[in-house]
This record gives C-alpha cells, sequence and structure tokens, in this order.
C-alpha cells in the first residue's frame, strides 16, 4: 500500500513538473486583448434609480492618452421629439481638452459586432464649448427629425487615468417652453 501511495506521489509530481517546465520553455511574450470601447452587456451602478437611462456610445479606443473618436449617440428609439437644442454636460474631473472645431453633428449609422458606428450626413451646426470644459451645447441650423440616429462626434485624445465618467445629454425640443429635458447618460470608461 505505500508502494502505490509513493507511486501515485511520483505521477503527480512528475506531471507538475513537467507543466511546469513546458510553460517556462514556450518564453511567448503576454499578449494585451484590446476591445473596442463600446458598452458593455451588463452595468453596474450603486444607486440605479429609474430616471437613470442609458445612451449607446462607440469610441475607437478606450486606452487612456491615446487618439480616439467618440460617437455619442442619441437613437431614434431614446427621444421621440425633434432636437432644437442638445446640451451635453461633462464631468468637471474630466482633464481632457474639448476642442468644438474637433466636433460635428452628424447622422449616424449605429455599428453592431461586424460593422462600426460612422457619420452618414454631418448636420450643420453651431457647437460651444463653456471655458470651465463642462458642458457642450450643440445649435442644430434646423431642427434635428425624431426619426434616426444622430451623434455628436467627437475627435480627442483620450484623458489620463483609469476612469469612468458620465455625460449626460439635456435635450430641448421646438416648442412653446423653452425648457432642456434629461434623455440619458453616456457612461464612458478609459482603460
Amino acid at each position: 500500500m505505500a508502494r502505490s501511495t509513493i507511486r501515485r506521489l511520483l505521477a503527480g509530481a512528475g506531471t507538475a513538473a513537467a507543466l511546469l517546465m513546458g510553460s517556462a520553455l514556450t518564453g511567448a511574450p503576454e499578449q494585451i486583448a484590446h476591445a473596442q470601447g463600446t458598452p458593455g452587456l451588463m452595468e453596474f451602478r450603486w444607486d440605479n434609480d429609474r430616471d437613470y437611462r442609458k445612451l449607446y456610445y462607440y469610441q475607437s479606443s478606450s486606452i487612456e492618452n491615446d487618439r480616439s473618436e467618440w460617437y455619442l449617440t442619441l437613437r431614434e428609439k431614446d427621444r421621440k421629439t425633434a432636437i432644437l437644442k442638445l446640451t451635453v454636460t461633462v464631468p468637471d474631473y474630466f482633464d481632457s481638452k474639448l476642442k468644438p472645431h474637433r466636433m460635428r453633428i452628424c447622422r449616424t449609422s449605429v455599428g453592431s459586432m461586424t460593422s462600426r458606428s460612422k457619420c452618414l450626413e454631418e448636420i450643420p451646426a453651431v457647437i460651444e464649448v463653456n471655458k470651465d470644459q463642462t458642458e457642450i451645447v450643440v445649435f442644430p441650423d434646423t431642427p434635428l427629425p425624431s426619426d434616426g440616429d444622430y451623434s455628436l462626434h467627437i475627435k480627442l485624445f483620450n484623458p489620463q487615468g483609469k476612469r469612468m465618467y458620465q455625460f449626460n445629454a439635456l435635450v430641448q425640443a421646438p416648442g412653446d417652453v423653452p425648457m432642456s429635458g434629461y434623455r440619458g447618460s453616456w457612461l464612458i470608461d478609459v482603460d
């Protein structure tokens, strides 16, 4: 009985040694996987209430300090009215420089697993960023219709630091009451 126990131990030790030597001999450098910066299937929020609405976005890179293109998208199903004015609130700790000449509003083809988001038609608009860099205001020349998907396309360098940023969309619809209403939020992650 002692002999069979010793055989089992030696067989287990031999297998472990072979696995260790095999992994040491491969010498292949570890590859880092880079995924596209699209929103995940699951999102966790500490204080999730019914007033929060998640909006679709696409970013070409989610790596800090990397050149990136962001598409902050308002899909047809996220709104019921035309858009006279779009206000995007930016967190005060967002340290990337927002430049109005590197932004545009466009009718968008929303990406999927096999295609990327892209601008189909640029919409003439005036885009302003306040001096604190905490608000982007978009005034389209003509109200954006309620049908179709539209995006605020931003070219920028991703901010430094691995953080999460919540951008909020406030939309003013044409009508008698000039008030902006909350449409939803883009929760963007930078790795």
